[in-house]
């Protein structure tokens, strides 16, 4: 565990990513991120944008972040997806045409490849320090367990438009796409049994998997560099507990997802091997 306290140093000093880190439960062999919680970017790119603040929001994952704090290891990640998305492969992190970003216009011109050679060399910081805080937790534990927490809109017809079919937009898809489903089995049926019987401010949360989203860059990294230790399930969740137009937050509804993710907590490390009394 020394080994990943040690890694701070190289986060906040080698990386070029704004992120909240910390690394304060070596007893538990869970660790939360949110990749797109983050509304920051670097004072270069401002001027260079097209897109709007509020067009930028909505596509991003606010809130998230606040769920990270079911657990004492936690990553947010406070640099915009619009910066550098490192949930997506290295060659297409940087949204250079509308396609890559949801038909919508980011850049008054094509940004000079120094400017995205700059971004690039940030998801390069990212992921080589996750490589030391993954493997020194496979040293210390064998197996480790990753929630990627993220949340995805369904009421893109507009703020007064209907929203969009319950059928293929499920409350919380889990992504394990990327995943050796097979290996994991055990970790992925108990995790969505649970959640589906956590209590959500009297009801039940309707969670379903590889629905609309089946993981992408974060959890196919770790499955490639960490095939036999690390399990990433990619948790979306759609934003019933907020206004996507607007942005305001239901706290209530954000403070009961919270409580479930955490809920699921027992089961994972059961599932792991991990007995929380004995340290093992």
């Amino acid at each position: 565990m020394r080994r990943i306290l040690a890694v701070r140093e190289e986060l906040e000093c080698f990386m070029a990513i704004a992120a909240d880190f910390d690394i304060s439960d070596p007893a538990m062999p869970v660790i939360a991120v949110a990749l797109h919680d983050g509304h920051a970017l670097r004072d270069e790119l401002v001027p260079l944008f097209a897109i709007s603040d509020a067009d930028r929001l909505r596509e991003e994952d606010p809130f998230t972040g606040r769920w990270t704090r079911i657990c004492g290891n936690r990553i947010v990640v406070r640099t915009s997806r619009f910066e550098v998305d490192l949930n997506r492969p290295r060659d297409e992190a940087v949204y250079t045409v509308a396609e890559d970003a949801w038909g919508l216009r980011v850049w008054k011109e094509t940004p000079q490849q120094a400017i995205v050679d700059r971004s690039l060399a940030a998801y390069d910081g990212f992921y080589n320090t996750l490589h030391g805080i993954f493997s020194a937790m496979r040293e210390r534990w064998g197996k480790f367990f990753v929630f990627d927490l993220h949340a995805y809109n369904y009421r893109r017809a507009g703020p007064d438009g209907p929203p969009a079919d319950p059928e293929g937009n499920p409350e919380v898809n889990i992504g394990t796409g990327m995943m050796d489903r097979a290996r994991w089995a055990g970790v992925v049926d108990r995790f969505i049994a649970d959640l589906r019987r956590a209590d959500v401010l009297g009801r039940r949360l309707d969670v379903r998997e590889n629905v609309k989203f089946y993981g992408k860059n974060l959890a196919q990294w770790t499955h490639a560099n960490f095939p036999e230790s690390g399990c990433v399930l990619a948790v979306e969740f759609k934003k019933f507990f907020m206004d996507e137009w607007s942005g305001q937050c239901d706290e209530k509804q954000a403070g009961a997802i919270a409580a479930a993710l955490k809920f699921t907590i027992p089961g994972i490390l059961d599932t792991l091997g991990h007995n929380p009394q004995s340290g093992k």
